[in-house]
């Protein structure tokens, strides 16, 4: 079946007790048993929900996964993930990664002894070099917020297999819809469905979708027994996102390279960065492994001077955190989603006090553009 079928499809088979197309929203904290030790599948509504169920299946087949579990939130997906490892193990990090994930690695873990290195990934040959003995994971985003550099994903997999590493690929930007990191050798791919599967703005949730069976059977039992699940209406929510993704995406994206070409041509921007622009050094890598480039747009103002006074003569687009919505954001990464990334790690990455990253929505084209064009139209 095509992505669409399947999105529509898998984990929303009607309701056998009312014939309801749409997944019900299983509200509900316990569930009767018939007797002890008797019941229909269903115990306590932390290990087990059906709208949360049918949510799990309906991701897993768009990643072409096995297994897959849904969390409260990215970073407690993350967090998930990260159990595999343990005191005395090392992880390899993509340097250009979520601030949110730098801070997991650099504030947490590294108080439970889990070493990590920060490894520009765009290199393989940096990738080979980082491996200790004691490597354990691979931690890769592509492309990576907000600078939008890309992994070679079959070549990050090939290599972390042969070190026995396990490859875990965030795909939040690009949704399963235009990027299978699993197709490509990946291990295990974490999502915020809070961005471009829920696609509303109106639900915070993280996803692990994987294919081997004992480390599933690990994600399980982490995920009941931390209890960071996500909830029956957040999952009934991200379940009705997921049915639009594929439209949805290919909208963003078209706007994607709309924006992107319109900004590489303004007088006042320095620096575009987006990887479906012929000039971005990974341009035919993520041609190769990426059905689309995406509605995630970054540029370079040339100062936190140049960068607040676009942010705030915007008008259609919002400030605000967060991406993968349906209208336009726009952010201040330095400030705002890298905060807690140091200054000099963020300035040696790009993130500059000038750079302004927007996730195009799928708004009329026309509309973003001229937004674009008045706040950038400041003296």
């Amino acid at each position: 079946m095509g992505f669409s079928t399947i999105a529509i499809h898998a984990g929303n088979e009607p309701d056998p007790a009312t014939g309801a197309v749409s997944v019900p929203i299983y509200q509900t904290s316990t569930y009767a048993q018939e007797a002890v030790g008797v019941h229909k599948g269903y115990e306590y509504a932390r290990t087990q929900n059906p709208t949360r169920a049918a949510l799990e299946k309906n991701i897993s087949a768009l990643e072409n996964a096995k297994f897959g579990y849904a969390f409260a939130s990215g970073m407690s997906a993350t967090d998930a993930v990260l159990k595999l490892v343990k005191a005395g193990d090392h992880v390899i990090l993509g340097d250009n990664t979520y601030g949110g994930t730098f801070r997991l690695f650099n504030r947490v873990l590294s108080n439970y002894g889990v070493e990590f290195d920060l490894v520009d990934t765009t290199e393989i040959s940096n990738l080979e070099q980082a491996f200790k003995p004691n490597t354990k994971m691979v931690f890769v985003e592509t492309p990576t917020n907000p600078i939008m550099s890309v992994t070679d994903l079959q070549a990050v997999s090939d290599v972390s297999h042969a070190h026995g590493a396990k490859v875990v690929c965030d795909n939040t930007f690009m949704s399963p819809y235009l990027q299978r990191p699993i197709d490509f050798g990946v291990d295990i791919v974490v999502h915020s469905t809070t961005k471009y599967l829920n696609g509303h703005s109106d639900s915070v949730g993280g996803f692990v979708a994987l294919n081997d069976e004992k480390d599933a059977e690990w994600i399980q039992f982490i995920q009941n027994s931390v209890g960071a699940i996500l909830s029956p209406m957040d999952s009934f929510l991200v379940l009705r996102g997921t049915k639009t993704l594929a439209v949805r995406m290919e909208a963003h994206d078209k706007n994607g390279r709309q924006v992107a070409n319109f900004l590489v041509e303004h007088p006042k921007i320095q620096k575009v960065y987006y990887p479906g622009l012929t000039s971005h050094p990974q341009y035919e890598l993520a041609k190769k492994q990426q059905k689309g480039f995406g509605g995630m747009v970054a540029f370079e103002t040339g100062s936190l001077d140049n960068a607040k006074k676009v942010l705030e003569r915007v008008k259609l687009c919002t400030l605000g955190e967060s991406l993968g919505g349906v209208e336009s954001l726009i952010s201040h990464p330095a400030s705002m989603t890298h905060a807690s990334v140091p200054v000099d790690k963020r300035e040696k990455l790009g993130i500059t006090d000038g750079l302004v990253r927007i996730s195009v929505g799928i708004e009329d084209i026309e509309d973003i553009l001229e937004d674009l064009d008045q706040a950038l139209s400041y003296s």
